[in-house]
């Protein structure tokens, strides 16, 4: 149990350490956006882009560990979402519900915690994981959102915008190149490589803190009952239909099982927040949801941990 401890101690002490120099005003309020600026558009694209290009692609080709995490992700994305329609008849609103279920930190939290926990190695898995949940996952929730409120006129106006919005992100530029280049054999000069890897090396830490500037800015009320709802799902429901796929169901390498199910365990991430935020709909529970299932998961963290 103290080897758990002394793994995910270093990932929640760096996000203690942005919620408590927010709290003492040390950093301010525009800390937060402009360090998550510097996360998306630097060190994350540049982390994945390291990793892809000193990587097989036939070694992070595993289609049985996308299938075992991204149809947990489904299963409670579609089970909120057709609950919360029933209640509110609001699409957009259950929408918002369901990603905040279903949505994993696996870019903060899931990159730095599959390092510490299961070696280097683990980053394969957990940068799949990133990218379909920021691309094809965020994007279902941006295209049903957008049908819900009506924004656009016609549906594939919709899927227009999505498709414009995630050829413009570098977290999906990044990695597109980074295959290309792996897949034509050029080597890129060793000066270069060496910048990705020193502005990548920051992504982990500044990914931490900056989730902890974010869990300190006040939280709006919300309905307590639906937000420890959705916490539970997040991280009890969704790692234990990861589980049951990736050891039961589908063939994969032992680690990326385990990392399937580790991945499948993490808090909600942002996403859900900053789409309530765009559109005006559900951010308290958003907001609220990340926070719960932030705290929690140091537990059950530790719990699936201890499983594997």
């Amino acid at each position: 149990m103290l080897t758990i401890v002394n793994t995910i101690l270093p990932v929640f002490a760096l996000i203690l350490a942005g919620y408590v120099f927010r709290r003492l005003a040390i950093l301010s309020e525009a800390a937060c956006a402009e360090l998550n600026r510097f996360v998306v558009y630097l060190a994350l694209p540049a982390l994945t882009f390291d990793v892809i290009i000193n990587s097989s692609l036939t070694a992070i080709y595993q289609p049985g560990f996308l299938l075992a995490f991204e149809i947990a992700v489904a299963i409670v994305f579609i089970l909120v979402l057709a609950f919360r329609w029933w209640q509110t008849k609001n699409l957009a609103g259950a929408t918002i519900d369901g990603t905040a279920a279903s949505y994993a930190n696996t870019g903060y939290i899931g990159l730095p915690l599959c390092a510490l926990t299961f070696g280097q190695e683990s980053l394969g898995p957990a940068i799949v994981a990133a990218i379909f949940t920021v691309s094809v996952n965020f994007a279902v929730s941006i295209v049903l959102i957008e049908i819900g409120t009506q924004k656009h006129k016609t549906a594939f106006q919709g899927i227009r915008s999505v498709l414009i919005s995630l050829l413009k992100n570098p977290l999906i530029l990044a990695p597109v190149v980074a295959v290309i280049i792996v897949a034509s054999g050029y080597h890129l000069p060793q000066g270069i490589t060496q910048s990705i890897k020193l502005l990548g090396g920051a992504a982990s830490p500044c990914a931490l803190v900056a989730i902890g500037l974010f869990l300190a800015q006040k939280q709006g009320k919300t309905t307590v009952p639906l937000s420890m709802g959705l916490v539970l799902l997040k991280l009890l429901v969704q790692p234990a239909v990861a589980w049951y796929l990736a050891f039961h169901v589908f063939e994969m390498p032992p680690l990326w099982a385990k990392s399937a199910v580790l991945l499948s365990a993490l808090p909600t991430g942002t996403g859900p927040f900053m789409l309530a935020e765009l559109y005006r709909k559900g951010a308290a529970i958003a907001s609220r949801t990340i926070l719960w299932s932030t705290t929690g998961s140091v537990i059950t963290i530790s719990v699936w941990l201890a499983i594997l």
